[in-house]
Order: C-alpha cells, then structure tokens, then sequence
C-alpha cells in the first residue's frame, strides 16, 4: 500500500504487518458466514477482531467491519476473509480459532482461545 507523494491532500498508507493463521484463524463455516456479511452489510472489507475489558470474566471479543487497517495492524488472511487485530488484541489472541454454527440453540460465532484460563458460558468473554 503505498500513496503517490503528488498529491497534496492525501496522506501516507497505514504500515500493516503481515500476520498468519497461527494469530487467529477462521474455520471455512466463519469464512462463508463473514464473507456473505462483509457482502450484505457493506460496511468495510475487512474483519476487525479486538478484545477488549468487560464481560463476566474480564476480557471479551469484539467483532466488526472497517474499510481499511490502522497503523500497526497485523493483518491475517483466513478462509477468504482479511482480518485484522491491533497489537494488543494478538497478545491475547494468539492460536485461537473462529468457528460460525448456524444452529438454532448456541449457534452464532464461537472463539476457542488456548490463551483463556476461564470462560463464561455463553463463551463471550474469557480471562487469563
């Protein structure tokens, strides 16, 4: 990503890392449920996944889509999703996995992080 110098009124691309599956990973059920979100919603081209505090356990995730990266995002290719998670996110993301069910009874998104010592129930929120 690199911005011509020419023109007066644009500012510099954002420095992005690149980042592997071995940060976070997506199944191809996560895959295919965000990919027809990303196409439905028409709210950015990426998934940005962040944890932040809150929740019954301490920390918990936040999924949501933006249409380009921060500096020092590290940016994951998934399933054919491009993800995104700010440094501090892959401190406590490492290794986890994003599932999608569509069951009718806990379905929806479903993060399995080795990182977490305890989770809630609902599987929202986690702590280390």
């Amino acid at each position: 990503m690199t911005v011509s110098t020419t023109e007066p009124n644009r500012t510099a691309a954002p420095t992005v890392r690149e980042g592997d599956e071995r940060l976070v990973q997506l199944t191809e059920a996560a895959g295919v449920k965000v990919r027809a979100l990303i196409a439905r919603e028409q709210q950015g081209d990426f998934l940005r996944i962040a944890i932040t505090g809150g929740g019954c356990n301490g920390l918990s995730y936040k999924l949501r889509f933006v249409r380009e990266p921060k500096t020092g995002d590290i940016l994951v290719r998934s399933a054919g999703v491009e993800v995104l998670v700010d440094s501090k996110t892959a401190l406590y993301l490492r290794g986890t996995v994003l599932d999608y069910s569509s069951k009718l009874i806990a379905g929806g998104f479903k993060f399995t992080n080795p990182n977490a010592k305890a989770s809630c129930s609902c599987g929202e929120s986690f702590s280390v």
